[in-house]
């Protein structure tokens, strides 16, 4: 019984040892507005772990993955991301979009595999955590708010909600403060009244389409704050740089936001931000081109701000002294299966341009950046129509209920082909084309999931239909599978 409880103990040291020696890679996945970053991970584990065709996935394409499966996350204070739920939403008959999280979660799958080189073979099969972070994009937006005092946040808010595209919007929020007066006595009642109102602001220009400056991020996303005094403030115009009179609702407005990047911004940066190693953030191009110059205009804001958070660059023996660093950062334009094939370059070309500018405005290096158009699990096939003599690219799917393209309304269960139109080729010339438009020329609907099996008839579980998924795994941790 000793030398069988004395077995058992040394097997559980050993293995504890191994999985403390296996080197892991943390992965911090976000998106903006509707980018799909929920489908993105449920089908990037689904293709992992049921073997999935990844041609360029290079450690895939040369078959030294054995194979790939989930464990237990080692972040016991972080939710699991809730994988089986949001793949049976997509399995289910008929398939669902999953909800988006609101949370930050962690998934961990270890991929065993054949090192590139025969010495390290030897020992045999290597292994690799990748410990797959999820966070919401409005939490992104939020990390240059750390380099910013209360009146420059609010000098660039009130810029903002003043400007063309959003007075509509902030309208009620503006008229309320146009009748408060910074220097007045503080007052909860006006705080909650004036932080309801600028909430309601940033609600509607999300659900316009908008893609950044909606900080405060957890004014979108309050979860257990709602309510408390850390999400209770509002800008105020400030006139001048003399020191807000002591007791006013602009110094509680003042005290109110340093206390949000204190015990809300910097705790994120510093217990999940500043401990990733790679970066992927989802990003809704073909929509903001789609509905035209502000919504281009509101993405090119995005970006900036968000390369503004990264301090990209390489990691060293250094890093251990003077903190890790995001290496590789990968934008990805999603829904490329609601293009055809011949525009997938193309999304891909526009998102680059609009990166470049943003690199040059946010003052970064810019190591380790690259752009990707990509379906993480595709909603359409190619089809071909003729119009008159003309052969015209399709793409068959089923759009959701109550999608419109002119006159027609679709059900949500009839499967349709159709025209979406086709990007220009030159970037910049599309770009400059959006800028100054009210819309796109593109037919944009959404589509419902597509019918997948779980299993193969062998009763291995079955992949995911994708778009360039394995280009993205193959820049993002190939590196780390040689």
């Amino acid at each position: 019984m000793a030398d069988t409880s004395y077995s058992h103990l040394l097997k559980d040291a050993q293995a504890r040892l191994s999985d403390y020696l296996t080197p892991s890679i943390r992965l911090g996945v976000t998106g903006l507005s509707r980018a799909g970053k929920t489908v993105f991970i449920t089908a990037l584990v689904r293709n992992l772990v049921s073997g999935g065709r990844l041609p360029f996935f290079a450690a895939d394409a040369e078959h030294r993955i054995v194979r790939a499966y989930l464990e237990p996350q080692p972040d016991d204070s972080v939710p699991r991301f809730d994988y089986e739920a949001h793949l049976a939403d997509l399995l289910s008959t008929p398939p669902i979009w999953p909800e988006s999280t609101k949370r930050i979660s962690e998934l961990r799958v270890t991929i065993e595999y054949r090192s590139a080189y025969a010495l390290k073979r030897l020992a045999g099969y290597s292994k690799l955590h990748v410990d797959i972070v999820d966070y919401p994009g409005e939490w992104l937006i939020d990390l240059p708010m750390l380099e910013q005092d209360y009146r420059t946040f609010s000098a660039t808010a009130l810029a903002l909600a003043n400007s063309q595209s959003r007075a509509e919007f902030a309208k009620p929020f503006l008229d309320f403060l146009a009748g408060t007066d910074p220097a007045a006595a503080e007052d909860e009642q006006i705080a909650i009244t004036g932080a309801r109102l600028f909430t309601a602001y940033l609600r509607a220009m999300r659900d316009s389409g908008a893609q950044s400056t909606l900080a405060p991020g957890r004014f979108l996303l309050p979860g257990e704050l709602d309510g408390s005094p850390l999400l209770t403030f509002f800008p105020m115009p400030l006139t001048s740089d003399e020191r807000l009179p002591r007791g006013s609702l602009a110094a509680m407005m003042a005290r109110r936001f340093e206390s949000y990047k204190t015990l809300v911004v910097k705790p994120f940066f510093n217990d999940h931000f500043a401990r990733l190693d790679r970066q992927i953030v989802l990003v809704d191009v073909l929509t903001a081109l789609h509905r035209g110059a502000e919504a281009v205009g509101d993405l090119e804001r995005a970006m900036t701000e968000i390369l503004r958070a990264f301090r990209p660059g390489a990691n060293s023996w250094l890093s251990m002294f003077l903190g890790r660093r995001i290496d590789r950062v990968l934008f990805a334009a999603t829904k490329a299966d609601h293009l055809p094939a011949s525009s997938h370059d193309r999304l891909e070309a526009i998102l680059r341009e609009i990166l470049q500018e943003a690199v040059k405005r946010a003052q970064t290096e810019g190591a380790g950046v690259h752009a990707l158009a990509l379906s993480a699990l595709r909603a359409t096939r190619e089809a071909t129509a003729r119009q008159g003599r003309e052969s015209l690219p399709c793409l068959r799917g089923t759009p959701i209920k109550g999608e419109r393209i002119g006159d027609v309304t679709f059900d949500g269960a009839t499967e349709a082909a159709i025209f979406p139109g086709d990007l220009p080729v030159d970037p910049t010339a599309a770009l400059n084309a959006a800028r100054h438009a009210k819309s796109a020329s593109l037919e944009l609907v959404r589509f419902a999931p597509p019918k997948l099996a779980d299993t193969l008839p062998d009763g291995k579980p079955a992949a995911f239909p994708h778009i360039r998924l394995d280009r993205a795994l193959d820049f993002l941790i190939s590196d780390y599978l040689t």
